[in-house]
């Protein structure tokens, strides 16, 4: 069979990890459901899913990923190599009623090994079938006949659909779900303190320039003052990504623009004659995404990429400009993207004309609602998944 040829030459190209298998804690009782993420894309999303495993059903997670920080309540292990001795090793030890892999990533050899068990495994926010980096290569039929041993396939869109079928996999198990819900992202705020500034800010329009690093300072100060022609009370809140930054900043925005400025760490308030208000303390970000109802994420635009979530101002209702250099966010900003839930500038002239247009309360509202329907939609797409598990686990599938 093409199968066997394939796997057979698959195998032979695989080498078991030099030394020992890494420390290991000891199996907690009970059931045990192995989440894999193979990179930091899919990591957010298996992360939230555990997370409700634990709390939602008591049932232990082991997740692997690589260089992923240590998760509450999660056991953390690095992947085990796709080799049959190492996977052989690893399945008796954990002994997982079921596995979870993300993005599209096929370790053969896992398939072929959990196919033995009777383990069932899932694909979780599938966007392309491909085999493992360091072991890619030409092995006939293998594709094909790996993905023929997944239980379901959950794909992110349309793409991802035709992509799986084209390589091989029964249509009747590729489901076009989305993406995951990621990890809440809860920034702490103090209420007493948004209220009293929200009730200094009222009535005036408001951007926020988040995590702004040096080279980009140029861009949001000429976009402040195209705004400021347009929207005479425009206050804008510019938090440098190095905070010391913070009078230099300022020195520059009074004395280069005659802007009057206000800084956080002085006790500085932002007063109606304000113009730019620079906090300047760490432990504040909540705060001011809930102030602003337009934010530019820095780093962005001529970075090294973005600085920060683009989540982070979706849950809290701000509209998103962003720029090209998406770093490790690009999954965010891409489901956001499509969604229109966000706005790409590509120069320091696009965000001035997106700033422009994002000043009409309207346009601002609109795409923060969008943003918060793909954050909601996050969730719906883990609440299928966890059935899809429950239901194999109880046997009723």
């Amino acid at each position: 069979m093409a199968y066997s040829v394939g796997l057979t030459l698959y195998n032979l190209t695989a080498r078991p990890e030099p030394g020992p298998a890494p420390p290991r804690p000891m199996r907690p009782a009970g059931r045990l459901v192995w989440l894999h993420a193979p990179s930091a894309e899919s990591l957010s999303g298996i992360a939230e899913l555990g997370r409700r495993l634990i709390e939602e059903d008591g049932i232990a997670v082991l997740l692997t990923c690589p260089d992923a920080p240590a998760l509450a309540d999660m056991i953390l292990q690095p992947p085990p190599p796709d080799h049959r001795a190492d996977l052989r090793e690893f399945l008796n030890y954990w002994s997982p009623e079921m596995v979870l892999c993300a993005e599209g990533e096929l370790r053969p050899a896992l398939m072929n090994e959990a196919s033995a068990r009777k383990i069932p495994v899932l694909m979780a926010e599938g966007t392309q079938p491909r085999l493992m980096a360091d072991r890619d290569g030409w092995y006939p039929g293998l594709i094909r006949s790996t993905l023929a041993k997944f239980r379901t396939l959950h794909v992110t869109d349309g793409t991802a659909e035709r992509a799986f079928r084209k390589a091989g996999a029964d249509p009747a198990r590729v489901q076009v779900s989305g993406r995951m819900e990621k990890a809440p992202i809860i920034l702490p705020y103090l209420e007493a303190e948004r209220a009293s500034l929200a009730g200094l800010l009222a009535g005036r329009p408001v951007w926020l320039a988040m995590a702004v690093p040096q080279e980009e300072e140029d861009a949001v100060i000429a976009a402040h003052r195209h705004a400021l022609a347009l929207s005479h009370r425009l206050l804008l809140i510019l938090v440098p990504h190095d905070l010391n930054r913070a009078p230099a900043l300022a020195e520059r925005m009074e004395t280069t623009e005659g802007w009057q400025v206000a800084r956080r760490s002085a006790e500085q308030e932002p007063e109606p004659e304000v113009e730019v208000f620079i906090p300047d303390q760490p432990g504040e970000i909540g705060l001011w995404y809930r102030l602003a109802p337009v934010t530019f994420l820095g780093g962005s635009l001529m970075g090294q990429g973005c600085n920060a979530s683009p989540m982070e101002p979706a849950t809290t209702g701000s509209a998103i400009l962003f720029g090209p250099r998406t770093g490790v966010h690009a999954a965010a900003y891409g489901s956001l993207g499509s969604a229109l839930a966000a706005r790409m500038v590509a120069s320091a002239e696009d965000l001035s004309l997106g700033l422009s247009d994002l000043l009409s309360p309207d346009r601002a509202a609109r795409q923060a609602h969008s943003a918060w329907e793909v954050v909601s939609a996050g969730a719906d797409v883990t609440s299928r998944l966890l059935a899809d598990i429950r239901a194999i686990l109880d046997g009723t599938t």
